[in-house]
């Protein structure tokens, strides 16, 4: 009798995959908005996730215990919640959340008994929320639409007729906005509603937009703000003024009158002095904002962090009121410092790092409690950020929230690379190399360039960075002149002259990475978004030296994108000090469409299809201008995506980095032998 045939046995499972890969990044987690409890026993902080059904991150609001590093899920149902406010004594929590559908809405948990109360019922979502001094209100900043601009009238229209939509009349300025598009008429103001609910109270009126951060005096009689509150104030963007608000009556008064920025007021204690943050305007392009202290009655101004040559990004009163916290960014990295009111600074934690997770741009955010403890966001280049806490001169990291999903994962190492410009100036630079790479071997680079122009990159975790590292490509991204937390000298080297030296700064840092025996020469390919876009564009214009090249929501023609931004008031005052039409040379020479006839590189072209900042047409007007010359070159718009979240959905965060390796491996030869 025959054998019987054995079972067909099924071929082992493949382990996980030890190299980072797209669908990786629905498995990344980071937090923001860390709020510690006025007591310091407890940190509120928003916690992103990623939903792999959904495509879409989702903010949950968690508390770590800063002791112990312990975590509770507070607000983690349906819906979207952030926000986490704790009233002044700490025993509730005020938050925004979509948990009940519809436009998120103001609740207040209480903290002892877990009960939880929903405070409005608004037709649009609040922000900048802020409790009174004692617990009884909480003020907010929300829109409050209006009819907007009327032009003729339409025929009366037969009942039950299906007719076209009514005109759209368009008399402001600034019409757009990325992330929110077309804007619906009306203006921001504040509003004030009981913490136990009930109908709120609209406290600012007139046709200007009141904007956080709000703060209470501490006799609760009074809310500070700023804004432009200037006939002329759809011209004059950054010319914001710090208010003062009557809650009892509506009366608002300014307590400053200097031309240049006014903002983020917070008030001492005892309440005899504010203190905010703003700059003279001097039409620069980048300007370091200072924290200023003042009279209760705006008298007596002086600033305290004249000498630091960093720009302040946010700011809280010591409990005793004789020092402030301040954060700011120094050398890609930010960090808080305590500042006295003599103007004595003094570092206390370091590390911070933002909420992003495509592109290692510097960043971070924190509070205080009442005994000085901190609450800050840290991170590496191999983690996003956590939640750290400082206290005593020490610092520690409480949450982990990504060890899970990387532990078993090679990342790319990341490294400083000594970098020297042409005219003798160090460029802080980083080189990341591919995962288990071996040092002496060279392997195709990818410049990878930043924005703004005015931001930073720094040592900090990139999803973009590491799937380019993954793929075998060793990763070169720099802060060339222009960038921030160096100084206002080295930011404004591209003041009315961008792109200019920068270039030859990037052009240095490529060199630099061929020097350190780690690029292969002959597999150089350069990307970059934003500015880094306007920068790709303007690279290839100027030399053959990559062998591909991707632009990222560029900038291409300086006219076009002018009056087509999103933010038109800005852009020729600070950046041109002309209009197009003044000197309209001055905007074609710096135009990347000006040396389009020099390129060459096959240069693939992406944006995101609302993009309101650096507009689609900028990105469409390239790829044609390409196609027409016979360079090779591609299309990619990113459906629904903004200019600043083109990386806001994991799948397409990961399809955009995917879709760039696949056209600069189109062009890679075989790598170079080693040394």
């Amino acid at each position: 009798m025959a054998a019987s045939p054995l079972p067909a046995l099924a071929a082992p499972a493949a382990g996980p995959n030890p190299i980072l890969q797209g669908e990786d990044l629905f498995n990344l987690e980071v937090a923001s908005d860390p709020q510690i409890s006025p007591d310091g026993s407890r940190i509120a902080y928003v916690r992103r996730s990623n939903d792999v059904m959904t495509d879409r991150a989702r903010p949950t609001i968690w508390l770590v215990d800063p002791k112990s590093g312990a975590q509770t899920p507070l607000v983690a149902g349906p819906g979207a919640h952030s926000q986490p406010r704790w009233s002044p004594d700490g025993k509730r929590l005020a938050y925004v959340s979509s948990a009940e559908g519809g436009a998120p809405q103001l609740f207040v948990r209480w903290m002892e008994s877990g009960a939880t109360a929903k405070v409005t019922g608004l037709p649009d979502s609040p922000s900048s929320i802020a409790w009174s001094p004692d617990g009884t209100r909480i003020a907010y900043v929300l829109n409050v639409p209006d009819e907007g601009a009327k032009l003729g009238k339409a025929p009366a229209k037969p009942e039950g007729a299906n007719w076209a939509p009514a005109l759209e009349v368009i008399d402001k300025v600034v019409y757009r906005a990325d992330g929110g598009g077309y804007v619906k008429p009306g203006f921001d103001h504040i509003f004030m509603v009981s913490a136990d609910g009930g109908a709120p109270r609209q406290l600012s009126y007139g046709p200007f937009h009141d904007g956080g951060p709000l703060a209470w005096t501490p006799d609760g009689n009074s809310i500070l703000f700023s804004a432009v509150r200037t006939t002329n104030w759809e011209r004059e963007p950054v010319n914001s003024e710090i208010y003062t608000l009557d809650v009892r009556t509506g009366a608002i008064a300014a307590l400053t009158s200097r031309n240049g920025p006014d903002a983020a007021p917070v008030i001492s204690p005892d309440g005899r002095t504010i203190a905010y943050l703003g700059f003279d305007d001097q039409l620069r392009g980048y300007e370091n904002a200072q924290l200023y202290v003042m009279n209760r009655d705006g008298s007596n101004i002086r600033s305290l962090t004249k000498s630091l040559d960093r720009s302040v990004d946010k700011v809280e009163w010591a409990a005793d009121g004789k020092s402030l916290y301040a954060l700011y960014d120094d050398e890609g990295m930010n960090r808080v410092a305590r500042v006295t009111l003599d103007g004595r600074m003094t570092t206390l934690a370091t590390g911070l790092s933002g909420s992003g997770l495509d592109r290692p741009y510097s960043g971070g955010d924190f509070s205080v409690s009442k005994n000085g403890t901190l609450a800050i966001t840290t991170g590496t280049t191999a983690r996003p950020a956590d939640i750290s806490v400082w206290s005593g001169g020490k610092q520690r990291q409480l949450t982990r929230l990504n060890d899970e999903a990387l532990s078993g994962k090679a990342l790319g190492a990341v490294r400083t690379l000594s970098v020297t410009a042409p005219d003798g100036r160090t460029i802080p630079a980083w080189l990341v190399t591919p995962p288990n790479y071996a040092k002496g071997k060279r392997v195709p680079l990818i410049l990878e360039i930043h924005g703004g122009p005015h931001t930073a990159y720094g040592p900090s975790f990139s999803t973009d960075a590491q799937l380019y590292a993954a793929s075998g490509y060793a990763v070169l991204y720099t802060n060339p002149r222009g960038s921030t937390s160096y100084g206002a000298d080295f930011a404004n080297q591209i003041h009315h002259k961008y792109p200019g030296d920068d270039y030859g700064d990037l052009m240095a840092a490529v060199d630099s990475a061929i020097a350190s025996g780690v690029a292969d020469p002959d597999n150089l390919f350069v990307t970059g978004g934003s500015g880094g876009g306007v920068l790709t564009a303007w690279i290839v214009g100027k030399n053959d030296r990559f062998k591909a090249a991707a632009t990222q929501k560029p900038v291409i023609d300086w006219t076009s994108f002018t009056l087509t931004a999103d933010n038109t008031p800005f852009f020729a005052k600070y950046w041109f000090g002309k209009m197009p039409w003044e000197d309209p040379m001055a905007y074609w020479n710096r135009s990347p469409l000006s040396l389009v006839g020099n390129v060459k590189t096959p240069t693939l072209v992406v944006v995101g299809s609302e993009d309101y900042r650096t507009p689609v047409s900028e990105a469409e007007q390239y790829y044609s201008a390409l196609q027409l010359r016979g360079v090779p070159t591609m299309l990619v718009k990113i459906t629904g995506a903004s200019h600043g979240g083109i990386a806001a959905r994991p799948s397409q965060s990961a399809a955009k980095a995917s879709a760039i390796l696949a056209w600069f491996d189109r062009y890679k030869s075989k790598p170079a032998a080693a040394d």
